[in-house]
């Protein structure tokens, strides 16, 4: 792939200037009802899907039961396994937990929701009401105790095929890493089983180098389609503030922060390697779904430095539980919401943000659009503390206000998602690189 990559790159970046092109002036229809242009496009969206999308997800599942289990059995002692679990675990918390606090920090100093118009605000309400009855039924009547609630039950499935069926990724993961451990455990008996999915793992990376080539149409479709459901107008009118702040955020997170962390702790060079990612970075873009770029991000990263090992566990349960860029964009979006009601939060309401919005983008889907759900449980959270207080507590019907422009930024903040994980696997490769005497130096 290496030698085709900049080629690729290209394809795809100029399928996505082509698809906002298509979207803004050709599918676009200013004068068309939110319902009647949302169905004008809609087949754009479904093409991409079916070209580009289902293909991945095809994969996805399998690969990651083939990835995660290679790369524990080839760590070999449980112990090892331990110290690269719990630092990987402990870079994502810190980093998630380190981009929410730049959102909050950002939102309080622009404050893109102040000053509305009244009108818009209560139009977006309206909007917002079937998004409250859709996508949070249960999750946003318990505030953070559902985060860790979700969290809980995707770590202890009761049923392997069920989890991988309703591709909860975490699930999946966390029962593999069990297999491979009972497999490393019974020694010579379990290499024939390793070695079938060894084989299972490197068929299922020559079908990814052939979906990689569809990108470019997949790419597209999508991003006519994202830019036909609002126009590109919507990102320069009263959203234009709050665009703003959380591309900031997003940019100063991918280009500074994530950086100054790879070149502390693995001395690379982190923009020769964020160059070697570039293939993985735009698709993310198109995509907006780590979920689905994994199978890139994974290529990628080994083509990029990464060992196999280190790509094998990190990237797997980085696209499930890593999720930088949500997490920023959860924080500035709940500050922005609560602005725009008028509202004047504390410190320890910005703390409950922090902490809810860690925890929920642990949980969220690393699909288009998933962050939604978990956006109205640090709603519910906040609200909690509202309500002790004596306050009102703001409408969930708020998270309108953000849906207009939410595939756009959706596509922006994967690319941070993406970018992070790529980052963990780099740094956790000087724990676990392919080079048996690197290996036993990195352990001594």
């Amino acid at each position: 792939m290496r030698k085709n990559a900049n080629l690729l790159t290209a394809l795809v970046v100029g399928a996505l200037i082509i698809g906002a092109l298509i979207g803004h002036f050709v599918l676009w229809n200013p004068s068309a009802t939110p319902e009647a242009q949302e169905q004008a496009v809609e087949g754009w969206k479904t093409a991409g899907d079916l070209i580009f999308i289902r293909p991945l997800m095809l994969i996805v599942i399998p690969l990651i039961f083939t990835s995660v289990l290679t790369g524990i059995t080839s760590v070999g002692d449980p112990k090892r396994l331990g110290l690269l679990g719990g630092a990987t675990l402990v870079f994502y918390v810190l980093t998630m937990a380190l981009a929410v606090t730049l959102g909050i920090i950002l939102a309080t100093t622009f404050a893109p929701g102040a000053n509305l118009p009244p009108e818009m605000v209560a139009q977006a309400a309206e909007q917002g009401a079937a998004t409250v009855r859709d996508r949070a039924p249960d999750s946003a009547s318990s505030g953070l105790g559902a985060a860790w609630l979700s969290i809980a039950q995707q770590l202890i499935p009761d049923n392997f095929v069920k989890a991988a069926a309703d591709r909860q990724a975490l699930s999946v993961i966390s029962a593999t890493i069990l297999l491979g451990i009972g497999l490393i455990a019974i020694g010579e008996r379990g290499k024939l089983f390793i070695s079938a999915v060894e084989s299972l793992h490197e068929a299922l990376m020559q079908i990814v180098m052939w979906i990689i080539w569809l990108m470019p149409i997949g790419v597209l479709l999508l991003m006519a389609w994202a830019v036909g459901k609002f126009g590109l107008g919507t990102l320069a009118q009263s959203l234009g503030k709050y665009v703003l702040v959380v591309l900031l955020g997003l940019l100063i997170h991918m280009f500074i922060s994530l950086p100054t962390i790879l070149w502390i702790f693995a001395r690379t060079n982190p923009f020769k390697f964020m160059w070697g990612m570039k293939p993985a970075l735009v698709m993310a873009f198109g995509t907006a779904s780590s979920m689905a770029t994994l199978p890139v991000t994974i290529e990628t990263s080994i083509e990029a430095g990464c060992s196999k090992r280190a790509s094998g566990l990190v990237l797997p349960l980085g696209a499930t539980v890593n999720m930088d860029g949500t997490a920023l964009y959860q924080g500035i979006a709940v500050i922005f919401m609560f602005q725009a009601f008028g509202y004047q939060l504390d410190f320890a309401q910005y703390l409950v943000i922090v902490l809810t919005a860690t925890l929920s983008a642990i949980g969220a889907a690393g699909v288009p659009g998933g962050s939604l759900a978990t956006i109205l449980i640090i709603i519910t959270a906040v609200n909690t503390t509202l309500r002790g207080a004596g306050k009102e507590p703001l409408p969930l019907e708020a998270i309108g206000l953000i849906l207009a422009v939410d595939r756009l930024l959706d596509m922006s903040r994967t690319i941070v998602n993406v970018w992070g994980d790529s980052v963990g696997a780099r740094i956790i490769s000087r724990l676990a690189p392919d080079l048996q005497e690197e290996k036993e130096k990195a352990f001594a």
